[in-house]
């Protein structure tokens, strides 16, 4: 793990394959979760790829110390860090909330953007997972304070420990308690509540790229998506594929929320044919202004 200073503020991120040659990919973890979640898919991709995967802001082991945790604040903080590295372009691929910060980022930084690869992403619909929506809703912190304190988080661990002893181990489930078990920490559960009330609402998801599909749309674009996914439903993928030509749709089977955790050597599978079979996109400031004035187009 590295750590490098954005604007007198800690930004930690894991960094992989630098070499000569090779394009860079930025993966971006999703709410809750930090860089860890990659530990599956770094080793696959090093060899072929020079990998940067951060923290977030006010996830993992940055600095709780960040101000803004809206998207854009987010897509600034990851497009400071690729100038810290002196990385000029890049693949963009987020996961969960990840994915909506990867769409931010193409919206305002496309000189940096080659290609954009989406796994289970917000920003895609209205639908999100009921417990998300309660826990956007004011007076929940309350809640989850008590949900998340030691003993109850001790208490899980015993029978997450029990059930890994009898040789029963579930991916999905190792990266929902990661998750949950961060919360109990309250600089990480404060800089949650105030990520999660940016994107989400008790009606759901209350941002939506679908208004810049067209902007997206000129880079390469791969999605990848559980069939089983209980948070955001795959209907988006199938929905985003529609909205976005050209664009590549692979449906992992047997899987949740998190493919890159779940099945590994699919998605390894399909990053890197995505990567080798395509050509870098680029948006220049002229095709840009065009974009941006032009609009959506009307469906």
């Amino acid at each position: 793990m590295q750590t490098t200073m954005i604007h007198g503020r800690e930004l930690a991120y894991r960094e992989a394959g630098a070499g000569e040659g090779k394009p860079t990919v930025l993966l971006i973890h999703g709410m809750a979760g930090s860089s860890n979640t990659w530990r599956e898919m770094i080793p696959r991709l090093e060899d072929h790829l020079h990998v940067i995967a951060p923290d977030l802001p006010g996830h993992g082991e940055s600095s709780l110390e960040f101000d803004d945790y809206s998207l854009g604040s987010m897509a600034s903080a990851l497009r400071d860090l690729l100038v810290v590295k002196g990385v000029t372009r890049c693949t963009v691929i987020g996961q969960s909330l990840g994915g909506g910060v990867a769409l931010q980022f193409v919206y305002q930084y496309p000189e940096f953007c080659e290609r954009i690869a989406l796994i289970d992403s917000g920003g895609l619909g209205k639908e999100v997972s009921w417990i998300l929506r309660m826990l956007a809703v004011p007076g929940a912190g309350l809640l989850l304070s008590g949900a998340a304190a030691p003993v109850f988080v001790n208490a899980g661990k015993s029978v997450r420990r029990f059930f890994q002893d009898k040789g029963i181990r579930a991916a999905a489930m190792d990266e929902s308690w990661a998750a949950f078990e961060s919360l109990g920490r309250p600089g990480h559960r404060r800089a949650f509540f105030k990520t999660l009330r940016a994107v989400v609402d008790n009606t759901g998801q209350a941002v939506s790229a679908a208004n810049r599909f067209h902007l997206a749309g000129q880079l390469p674009v791969q999605l990848i998506w559980g069939d089983r996914d209980p948070i955001i439903p795959v209907s988006h993928g199938h929905a985003t594929h529609e909205a976005i030509p050209g664009s590549r749709l692979a449906i992992i089977p047997g899987v949740g929320h998190y493919p890159h955790v779940e099945d590994p050597a699919a998605v390894e599978r399909v990053l890197l044919d995505f990567m080798t079979s395509t050509e870098p996109g680029y948006i220049g400031h002229e095709a840009l202004g065009k974009l941006v004035s032009a609009g959506a187009p009307q469906r």
